[in-house]
């Protein structure tokens, strides 16, 4: 391969996309998940600490509710944040596909390599999101922090009614299952043409990036990168922040 066809350092640029226009109602009634406090700090203002911890990001861009911009903004304004990195905060859509998608549309052109991570993944540590970056850099198009299923899993026939016995169909190979975590990293041109071309309902941007039959990698996550998706969860966080403090004085 020449010089002329290896990416340049602009184009070698990290942005990061947070998606945080959930409402969240597996945690109950309240503010939008993004915006629960740990510790008494949102979890959006943790998640966002998590991605400008990694010196290759410059440039966060946080997907906001449509009605809660002003609000996010401010959020931002009043938390200390890393001064080496641009924050923007965007209006979302109705659904995660569509806000990532509206946080892509506000990339400037000279970013070369997108980070997406969910808000509710407040605790990721800096060493997962360098991995997945560090594997862009070296020519993955695709990239996923996942970790080995503790739990045997079970395929079922879904039952009709809440609470019913579903029949077993199978079980997968536990060995060949992994745990998808965030941030996932992604080539932009990749990642841009996945959201351009696939219109089915998936549950990441990966899944996306499959569907235009591109190969997709897995790098060792971490286990404090949990998704804070029900009330328990947020005990286990405020547990994880209390060893942190303890431990190096987070």
């Amino acid at each position: 391969m020449s010089d002329d066809s290896r990416p340049s350092p602009a184009e070698l640029r990290t942005a990061a996309v947070i998606p945080a226009a959930g409402r969240g109602v597996r945690l109950g009634p309240g503010a939008p998940k993004a915006l629960r406090t740990l510790n008494g700090t949102p979890m959006l203002i943790h998640a966002v600490r998590a991605l400008a911890a990694s010196r290759a990001v410059s440039l966060v861009i946080v997907v906001a509710p449509p009605d809660g911009t002003a609000e996010v903004k401010s959020l931002l304004d009043a938390h200390a944040l890393p001064e080496r990195t641009d924050f923007l905060v965007v209006p979302g859509g109705d659904s995660r596909q569509e806000s990532v998608k509206l946080g892509l549309d506000a990339l400037p052109p000279d970013y070369g390599i997108v980070l997406v991570h969910d808000a509710a993944r407040p605790l990721v540590p800096v060493d997962t999101v360098d991995a997945v970056i560090e594997a862009v850099r070296d020519g993955a198009h695709a990239v996923v922090p996942a970790l080995p299923l503790a739990d045997t899993v079970k395929e079922v026939e879904p039952a009709t009614v809440a609470g019913e016995p579903e029949p077993v169909l199978a079980t997968p190979e536990r060995a060949r299952l992994r745990a998808v975590q965030t941030p996932q990293g992604f080539d932009r041109a990749t990642l841009v043409r996945a959201h351009e071309t696939v219109t089915d309902d998936v549950t990441d941007c990966a899944g996306l990036v499959e569907r235009l039959g591109e190969p997709v990698v897995v790098v060792p996550g971490h286990e404090e990168a949990f998704k804070v998706t029900r009330p328990l969860d947020l005990v286990l966080a405020e547990a994880v922040l209390a060893r942190r403090r303890l431990n190096d004085g987070f």
